[in-house]
């Protein structure tokens, strides 16, 4: 049976979901204005209920993730000063090198363990002395909660508060890609803003397991936002009546975060199952979130051909490093979906198995 006649399982990412029927609900009646001008009563709420829920004193709309690291990038820094952030970093890998173009900062990297913790000791290295002319001076730390190539592993607080202390005792703010810190929070009931309270500001995503189509929101003091704004006007980030949107990220602050825990039992289900099939290594314990990494043993072949062979048999994936593949959780897929997808994915491993045999 071709991919085309089956039900597709798509696991590549949380952002591949769609609003609610609330949310498609309140974007057809949403209240809206011209949000350059700060006259977006939906924008606005958004903002407003956003800092509050993370404990800050402001908010911004982004339509990005990519969009919120990178504005942040650009308030804190100057061109030739440094970032450091951790060697598995999604901004470093993943968002097109925004804050060296942009930003004109160079990056640093510390390594990342594979829980995407950084550690104080190696921060404290790293970080450029104040007042040589020879050396960049480290102006901002970047931290990511919860860390999408760590198998979506969550920072505590007290992970957060190393990192930070280190970095302000060196007068660097620090950041927080807080993409998905909801998810975090879910994980190890904590309260989102407990999270978040020893960083300078943290963005978040509404387009991936929240559900919303579009949009990220950035969170710090009201300085920082002030000055925030300057920077996503000048990088085309200015959306006008984007309330329409907004009350979507409303709607999800609402209904969609407790809901996450789904999200985190399904991955761990995955996880294990797929630690079941022999030629397929994850440990099902480190899954804490809904991101699974698994490794590819030689035996059943190259991440490529596992990822196309999937792909055939009607379940998307994405590459992760050299032989790993990713899969993650979301509300569009369900406890019978982790299963057949374990079902078809057991079927194509042992089919490689064989024919490598041969």
């Amino acid at each position: 049976m071709g991919a085309e006649q089956m039900n597709v399982i798509d696991l590549r990412s949380d952002t591949i979901t769609h609003p609610t029927e609330a949310m498609r609900k309140a974007m057809s009646e949403a209240e809206v204005g011209d949000d350059v001008y700060g006259e977006d009563p939906s924008i606005n709420l958004l903002e407003q209920r956003a800092s509050e829920i993370l404990g800050k004193e402001a908010g911004l709309l982004t339509a990005s993730g990519t969009m919120s690291n990178l504005v942040a990038a650009l308030t804190y820094c100057h061109r030739g000063d440094e970032i450091i952030m951790g060697d598995q970093a999604h901004m470093f890998w993943n968002e097109s090198a925004g804050v060296s173009a942009l930003a004109g900062a160079q990056v640093r990297l510390v390594p990342n363990d594979d829980q995407g913790k950084i550690d104080p000791a190696d921060l404290s290295a790293a970080i450029r002395p104040r007042g040589n002319v020879h050396m960049p001076p480290t102006t901002l730390v970047c931290l990511e909660n919860t860390h999408n190539r760590c198998s979506g592993a969550a920072l505590t607080p007290q992970d957060t508060k190393a990192v930070a202390d280190v970095a302000h005792e060196a007068g660097a703010s620090v950041h927080m890609d807080g993409a998905r810190i909801f998810n975090a929070a879910v994980a190890l009931e904590v309260p989102p803003a407990e999270l978040v309270k020893d960083v300078d500001d943290v963005s978040f995503c509404l387009s991936k397991a929240l559900s919303c189509p579009v949009g990220s929101v950035l969170v710090g003091s009201e300085e920082f936002i002030g000055e925030a704004r300057r920077w996503r006007k000048m990088i085309g980030g200015g959306m006008r009546q984007a309330g329409v949107l907004a009350a979507a990220g409303l709607v999800a602050l609402e209904t969609m975060i407790e809901r996450l825990a789904d999200d985190h039992a399904n991955a761990r289900r995955l996880a294990q199952g797929l630690a079941d099939i022999e030629g397929l290594k994850v440990d099902p314990e480190s899954i804490q979130t809904n991101i699974v990494i698994f490794e590819i043993e030689p035996s059943v072949g190259t991440a490529p051909e596992v990822l196309q062979a999937l792909a055939d048999a009607g379940v998307k994936v994405t590459p992760s490093r050299t032989q790993t593949l990713r899969m993650v959780t979301h509300r569009q897929v369900d406890s019978a979906d982790v299963e057949e997808a374990l079902s078809r994915v057991a079927g194509v491993v042992g089919k490689l198995r064989e024919q490598n045999k041969a």
